[in-house]
């Protein structure tokens, strides 16, 4: 057994030789860096000295330190530069799965603010917090995005997440009405960014049995400091089997606002199956990238390869965002589950065979990207395949299925208006396409052109509904106008509104020169 020396940070105060230019090293806390020694007690030592003393951590680019099995998780709340330093995570045997191994958190204490009630785009509050604020509220009274298929549940307590700026003023608009609050959190915002950079950290995947569930998987890096920026991360993922369990994302990001993922590489996991809550075979699927409750989050040049292997579950999910942005990235996918609200951006970026994902309400817009996916983009019908807003396509290149043999159709959504999400259901009010080549050529012999839209339906061939309107007691509704310029196919072929009949007769199609 190899004995680690853990160097507290009472031992080495006033060590100036060690710490002369104001930075911590892991190495001073004992840390070995040799890829096998367990150099994590080490590293939360150093941490916690450098959070102390409002001191950086900066790392030996030619070390790889290994992060070993133990249920142990480092605080980061200062600078931290792992430049080209590796780091080994082996999940094959571990103290707690579930266990972050690192936090990045404020040190700032919470705030305690009353907020009785509030309404739906509200856009001031009578309290007055000492700092800007990421507030968290929630009413357990009402349940919103039940969920429908083969994962299925009793969806989720309403809550919203925002900005409660010094001035009163709100941040991230609100998406529901609150008649009470009966939970709420108030997080300060740090005013100085916190900044990580580099680090190529290497995750030997678990290989954990368990037929029935999901049993999700941390072992990650957990950000719940608003204003931070990770740059130029890279995370691999070794030693796949044909068993395993998912992962919650290896950076994974909650409850914060103004977070930026910038220049990072991630990794796809293979997708598992398991018995989801309808008693039926499921897919699993890992991310490494996550985010939940954050207001305002920006990935910039982040990437990924092989974003059109089937093998791989897309690599990012998100929950209950408000205002996304991605700008120049290569991903296997973008998702937002259980809803996005204010602006969701997709610009100069390549999206592979999961492609683009999308419930909430706002502003869509994807621009000067590449996108794979078996449609443009995917109105998530587990969640009602709604959104509540326009969207649009501006100078865009999509290539249906990756280019294999299909017939396509721009907006995919299902929603028959039997199931009550929680929520009404929209397709979106208008679509606006101002520039979009569809390579289509590989599509069936008796091709007639690509459809805007899907059957929500399900309607037989002949597109006549099958399910009267008495029968649909939460109706979806309709889109009321498409506009287009610039729309162009690789088979010549005319674009057609839907195989459904009455969203053909109640779609408007302008067409503009």
């Amino acid at each position: 057994m190899v004995h680690v020396t853990v160097w507290r940070s009472t031992d080495i105060v006033g060590n100036n030789r060690t710490f002369k230019d104001s930075f911590v090293t892991y190495e001073a806390f004992g840390a070995i860096g040799d890829g096998v020694t367990d150099d994590l007690p080490a590293i939360c030592a150093a941490h916690e000295y450098a959070n102390m003393h409002g001191l950086l951590i900066s790392t030996k680019p030619d070390a790889t330190y290994h992060l070993g099995s133990r249920s142990l998780t480092a605080i980061i709340a200062t600078d931290t530069d792992w430049n080209t330093s590796r780091f080994t995570i082996d999940d094959t045997q571990v103290e707690d799965h579930k266990t972050p191994l690192f936090k990045v958190r404020s040190l700032l204490p919470p705030e305690k603010l009353q907020i009785d009630r509030l309404i739906r785009d509200q856009e001031q509050l009578a309290v007055r917090p000492e700092q800007d604020c990421h507030v968290l509220v929630e009413d357990d009274n009402k349940r919103r995005y039940i969920r429908r298929g083969l994962n299925q549940n009793q969806g989720v307590p309403q809550h919203d997440c925002f900005i409660l700026h010094r001035d009163g003023a709100v941040e991230g608009a609100i998406d529901w009405n609150y008649d009470r609050i009966t939970h709420i959190e108030v997080r300060p915002i740090d005013e100085k960014l916190l900044a990580l950079r580099g680090g190529v950290f290497t995750t030997f995947a678990n290989q954990m049995k368990q037929e029935v569930g999901y049993n999700y998987w941390s072992r990650n890096i957990e950000i719940t400091r608003s204003n931070t920026e990770v740059d130029g991360l890279t995370h691999y993922v070794v030693g796949e089997t044909d068993v395993g369990h998912p992962y919650t994302g290896f950076i994974s990001v909650h409850q914060c606002a103004d977070i930026t993922l910038r220049n990072c590489f991630a990794t796809g996991h293979k997708i598992y199956s398991t018995i989801g809550s309808a008693g039926q075979p499921v897919s699993m699927g890992s991310y490494d990238y996550n985010a939940n409750n954050v207001v305002n989050f920006r990935m910039i040049n982040c990437r990924m390869n092989h974003i059109c292997d089937r093998t791989r579950w897309g690599v990012i999910g998100s929950n209950f965002c408000k205002n996304i942005l991605l700008e120049d990235c290569t991903l296997s996918r973008m998702d937002t589950h259980m809803g996005v609200n204010g602006t969701y951006t997709i610009r100069r970026c390549n999206l592979g065979y999961m492609g683009l994902n999308a419930i909430g309400r706002g502003l869509l817009t994807v621009e000067d990207s590449t996108l794979y996916g078996n449609t443009l983009v995917n109105f998530r019908s587990d969640y009602g395949s709604t959104w509540e807003g326009d969207l649009v396509i501006r100078n865009c290149h999509w290539v249906p299925a990756c280019g294999d043999t299909t017939w396509p159709h721009m907006i995919g959504m299902q929603n028959d208006g039997r199931h009550d999400f929680g929520y009404p259901c929209f397709m979106p009010q208008e679509i606006h396409i101002d520039g979009l080549f569809v390579d289509d050529k590989n599509h069936p012999e008796d091709y007639q052109g690509m459809y805007f839209f899907t059957d929500p339906d399900n309607t037989q061939a002949n597109g006549v509904a099958i399910i009267p309107a008495v029968e649909r007691p939460f109706p979806y509704a309709r889109c009321q106008k498409i506009r287009v310029r610039g729309l162009s196919t690789a088979s010549g072929k005319k674009a057609q509104v839907s195989p459904n009949s009455e969203i053909q007769q109640s779609t408007i199609v302008d067409e503009e020169a």
